[in-house]
């Protein structure tokens, strides 16, 4: 990382797609130590498996680029509002963070999540998206829990469900199973869109997709493909409206 917490990927021009994702990345930075076994840093609490590699298939093959975070949310919890608890984690999924005990949380976000943010709006203002893609993915099961997840992709929101709706209805017509609002609400976590999306009242899709869809290259390029279709006509169904 050369001291940014993000990184642009394709060729920016005003309206169309973008896509953001918050959890892109699993490094550390060499001064901060975790404490955590290094294994953890491939699995679900370190990283979005997956996210990376739809992102930037979407930016370079689709024309949607890609605002990508470029740090460990175990390092700093980029979705996740500066008050909020959990922005720099002393536990996820039953793991104890045991390097974040008692961390300087205002040097994190002043090195992490503002920059992180600042950049993110100055980078929307300047292309004035007509939708942005929120890119996520999440594990079929916790660790803390025996329930199973099975939905292949899941939309969430907040107040602003109008493009998720056309997405649930979308995917579902490709035989996948569609959560709304699922594995967890967008009402009770949406951090990233609710200040950079519904705050702006711009358009937005927060997806969620099964970690185990797309661990490969080939599966990463076909659910970019799919993202890409899917939230381009989600964008006509919404201009239609308008």
């Amino acid at each position: 990382m050369d001291d940014k917490p993000y990184r642009h990927v394709g060729e920016t021009r005003r309206g169309g797609l973008v896509c953001v994702a918050d959890h892109a990345s699993n490094y550390v930075p060499d001064d901060i130590e975790l404490g955590i076994p290094a294994e953890l840093l491939t699995q679900h609490v370190a990283v979005d498996i997956g996210v990376e590699g739809i992102a930037e298939r979407m930016a370079r093959r689709f024309r949607v680029p890609a605002h990508i975070a470029c740090v460990s949310r175990l390092v700093c919890d980029l979705h996740r509002e500066e008050d909020h608890p959990g922005v720099v984690p002393t536990e996820s999924d039953g793991h104890l963070i045991p390097g974040n005990i008692g961390a300087d949380i205002e040097a994190r976000l002043e090195r992490f999540h503002r920059p992180y943010h600042q950049a993110m709006e100055k980078w929307l203002d300047a292309i004035e998206p007509d939708l942005i893609i929120s890119l996520h993915s999440f594990t079929p099961k916790l660790a803390t829990s025996t329930e199973e997840r099975p939905w292949d992709v899941a939309l969430l929101y907040n107040t602003d469900d109008r493009a998720a709706r056309h997405a649930i209805r979308l995917f579902g017509e490709q035989g996948l199973t569609v959560g709304d609002n699922e594995p967890y609400s967008g009402k009770d976590l949406n951090a990233t869109m609710n200040r950079h999306a519904e705050a702006k009242g711009r358009n937005y899709l927060a997806l969620e997709v099964r970690q185990d869809l797309i661990t490969t290259k080939a599966d990463q390029a076909r659910w970019a493909s799919m993202i890409a279709d899917v939230a381009g006509r989600v964008d006509l169904a919404l201009k239609a409206e308008a």
